[in-house]
């Protein structure tokens, strides 16, 4: 048998996710933060999904998603009504997931080439 290793054609690819890290490429992510596939947006200032505003999703709308995973923690946990129509007024869906769910969701639309963006809330250290 014979073993290669396969490289994403984009440049994120999120390795593992819990509710206090994630492992983005080889670097240990322990704030939150959000992923497209060609963009890494460290220190994303949200800690938790119920108290998230509309202008939480700023940098995130910002990468043009056609769809956007928001990764809440270890637990699935929904950001208020407002935050879910900031994204569903302009066409945009988003899906609320656990971060582990959302890391190998981001993955299986990055690599098919979707236009994806994902939002990550940890709860590790600052």
């Amino acid at each position: 048998m014979q073993l290669t290793l396969e490289k994403p054609d984009y440049d994120y690819s999120l390795r593992a996710a819990d509710g206090s890290r994630a492992l983005v490429n080889d670097r240990t992510l322990t704030r939150s933060f959000v992923l497209a596939p060609d963009h890494l947006g460290e220190d994303w200032p949200v800690r938790d999904a119920r108290g998230m505003t509309p202008a939480d999703l700023a940098p995130v709308l910002a990468l043009e998603p056609e769809l956007i995973l928001l990764g809440s923690g270890e637990g699935m946990v929904f950001p208020p009504a407002a935050v879910m129509g900031a994204g569903l007024s302009r066409g945009i869906g988003i899906e609320v997931m656990t971060n582990a769910a959302a890391a190998r969701t981001f993955n299986v639309l990055a690599g098919e080439g979707r236009k994806v963006a994902a939002a990550f809330i940890l709860s590790g250290a600052d």
